[in-house]
């Protein structure tokens, strides 16, 4: 059985502090997977050469694990592949495996932990795949996990001109409709494995009036769209949404809302969900109302700076602004629809908004924790302390001198277990098949 060890540090940040500190030792158990002590050490005590068995990341940049707070592992790229049809071309074979990669690079880059927002027509897979992880099957981030998201009927669905809410093509989520019906959803969805409760406040509901392509070889468009040919819409009222929340929280689950508009984010706001994905056309009502309710914001910048580049600027100036009123933030970019393992740009981008670097590395280690739920999620990881998970990575660069630090990921220790190590992946192929011998 492995015995616990010490990480020895010169440089680590504290996101409890927000400070970077100096000359920290940290004791972890392999076989618990938890933080045994963290020490203050005299400045030279170490040595040239620390003890045998222990890890020397006095040369790194220390830190708590990433926590992608938005991601969807059955998703790749859109640069790739539309997202309808990796749904309709991709075999449920090739997209489980995609998604164990998609796993295995987050773990190398850092992020030991993902929250994952909706299985994307996968059903409860992402509940299956979380529970591989956990019992040492392959490798990857822990998981949390919605397994289907909540939208109502013919709102969140993939569709074409002939075939609507889910008919021909995999069903994108759970339609509900009423709140008798969010009731049963959300029963339903704890009991599937979901880890959190994930609802649409609303969608592009007006997909087919206006679809983006005819299907005619020399018309590539509609010839007179007006101006806003697919706006989002509220999907549910407050009613449903109230009764969304009600019941996730009497079933020990945490609540997170994708809400492109105002009037969405607000209603869902004043349900009293735990996290707003996107608010793509935020005020400073919405985060006021934010604050009042502590409700934490994941502005998923970096699929913005994808999808809606044309007002990206816009979107970054929200986003300090919900600083600047004492927004809650956690950082998830919507990973999936760009690639896994560039994770950090969306804390790139908080940065570039002019967020602190000290508090958008809070955001994305402590913040992710609490997007997850807190304690409702059964474990305590995010930060350094006696008792938490031991997940730790060093960083071969200071991000308060190299802005593109976060990107070179040098070390990854997820439970107390090295996953990563001098820039190289430790155990990922190893080979352990043993004989079964007598």
């Amino acid at each position: 059985m492995a015995a616990p060890y010490t990480i020895h540090t010169s440089t680590l940040f504290d996101p409890k502090q927000k400070a970077f500190i100096s000359d920290i030792s940290i004791t972890v158990d392999p076989i618990s997977g938890l933080i045994v002590d963290v020490i203050q050490r005299t400045p030279g005590s170490v040595g040239d050469a620390v003890p045998d068995g222990d890890v020397d990341l006095r040369h790194r940049v220390v830190m708590p694990g990433f926590v992608d707070a938005h991601s969807h592992i059955f998703l790749h790229s859109y640069n790739e592949r539309a997202s309808v049809n990796q749904k309709r071309d991709e075999s449920v074979v090739e997209r489980i495996v995609r998604a164990v990669n998609h796993c295995r690079t987050a773990l190398l880059a850092g992020y030991t932990t993902y929250r994952d927002l909706g299985s994307e027509s996968m059903k409860e897979a992402d509940a299956q795949v979380r529970d591989c992880i956990n019992r040492g099957l392959i490798p990857g981030p822990r998981l949390f996990v919605a397994t289907r998201a909540l939208a109502s009927t013919g709102s969140y669905e993939p569709r074409t001109e002939n075939h609507a809410n889910g008919v021909c093509l995999p069903s994108g989520g759970e339609a509900v409709d009423g709140p008798d019906d969010a009731r049963i959803a959300v029963r339903r969805r704890i009991a599937a494995g979901a880890d959190i409760i994930k609802f649409f406040a609303d969608y592009r509901r007006r997909l087919m009036r206006y679809p983006p392509v005819q299907q005619h070889p020399y018309i590539s468009g509609i010839q007179h769209p007006p101006a806003n040919p697919n706006p989002d819409i509220l999907v549910f009222d407050q009613e449903e949404m109230d009764m969304i929340v009600k019941e996730a929280k009497m079933g020990g689950a945490p609540v997170a809302c994708h809400a492109g508009t105002i009037e969405g984010a607000i209603m869902a706001v004043k349900a009293g969900v735990n996290t707003i994905e996107h608010a793509y056309f935020a005020n400073r009502e919405l985060f006021e109302l934010m604050v009042e309710k502590d409700c934490i914001l994941v502005p998923t910048l970096a699929v913005c700076e994808r999808l809606h580049k044309h007002r990206i600027q816009e979107i970054l100036d929200q986003t300090k602004l919900a600083y600047d009123i004492g927004v809650r933030f956690a950082c998830g970019g919507d990973t999936g629809t760009y690639p896994h393992g560039q994770n950090v740009r969306e804390m790139e981008l908080m940065i570039e908004a002019g967020l602190p670097l000290e508090h958008v590395l809070e955001a994305g280690t402590v913040g992710g924790w609490e997007s997850c739920g807190k304690d409702l999620c059964g474990m305590r990881f995010g930060w350094f302390e006696k008792g938490l998970r031991a997940d730790i990575i060093a960083l071969k660069t200071d991000p308060r001198q190299d802005k593109y630090a976060l990107r070179n990921v040098d070390f990854v220790m997820k439970d107390g277990v090295i996953w990563k190590k001098d820039g190289k992946g430790v155990g990922v192929y190893q080979d352990d098949h043993k004989w079964d011998t007598e």
